[in-house]
Formats: structure tokens, sequence, C-alpha cells
């Protein structure tokens, strides 16, 4: 069975976006094991120098990459990745594990973004959009896709 991490800067204090992973967490666990990884994030107040702001990365990127294994393909949600559709996206899903790639990890960043050893480690970058989204909401949004994908890849029906 696919094994699915999703490793997030954060925690989500938010009811409504608590109750979305939830959600998507129980509709998941008919396709794949899932395990939610939040680690803890830097205090970012609003005005950081340049360096102080690689530092907030560097601290979450450390935290980041001891939550990942040898094992896992890292997938990084990232604005300069790779677009795909959802069925682009079944389809990279099907192909990992065609290929013995059975243990994905999904990373997303804190609010700075990542630093270049979470990019250096990860296997594939993929953008959701050209769009800035809140890193909190983007766990929603993941889950909501990845379940997206796994019904289109045993052909199931999912209301539009």
């Amino acid at each position: 069975m696919l094994q699915a991490k999703v490793v997030a800067v954060g925690k989500v204090k938010e009811k409504f976006l608590q109750e979305g992973i939830r959600e998507y967490s129980k509709r998941l666990s008919s396709y794949l094991r899932l395990d939610i990884v939040e680690v803890t994030d830097e205090p970012c107040p609003e005005k950081l120098s340049e360096a102080e702001e690689d530092r907030v990365r560097e601290k979450e990127g450390e935290r980041i990459l001891k939550a990942l294994n040898s094992q896992d393909y890292v997938v990084l949600l990232d604005l300069k990745g790779k677009e795909l559709t959802s069925p682009e996206l079944a389809n990279f899903i099907d192909d990992l594990a065609l290929y013995g790639r059975s243990n994905i990890a999904w990373v997303i960043g804190g609010s700075l973004g990542v630093a270049d050893s979470v990019r250096e480690r990860s296997d594939f970058c993929w953008s959701f959009s050209k769009l800035t989204f809140p890193h909190l909401l983007m766990r929603v949004m993941l889950l909501e896709q990845i379940y997206r994908a796994m019904k289109i890849s045993k052909g199931e029906p999912y209301h539009k």
C-alpha cells in the first residue's frame, strides 16, 4: 500500500482547517497510509533582514530534513515547481508506485519558503499555481488533490 507523509511547517490552529484535514485524511485512508508531521515553525516578525530570513528557513529546513527518511520520494510544494493537472498528478503517483517508490513525502515549507538544503533533498518540485496560498491552507488543498488523484487512478467518480 502507498505510504504518504505530509511534512509541514507550523501547527494548524484554525478549526475549519483542522476539520478539512481530518475529512480528507479519513477519505484517503481507503487508498493509502497517511502520516502528517508538523515541524515547529520559527518565530518570524514582519520585518526581517535577508540574513534573518535565511536563518529562519535554515532552522525550519533542519526540522523538515529530520522528518524525512532515505526511502522517501520527496515532493516539495514550491512556487518554482512544475504545474500538473489532476490527471497528471494521478499518473505521477501511479508511476512512482509502479517503479517501487511507494513512500512519498510531500513537503510544505513555512511562510518564507524552504532552505536550499530542502530543495536539494527534493526529488520533484510541484507548483499548484503561480498564485501564493497560505501555507496552512495548503495542507487541505494538498490532501484534496491527492484524494482526487486516487479517485482518478481508480476510475472512480469524483464530484466536481
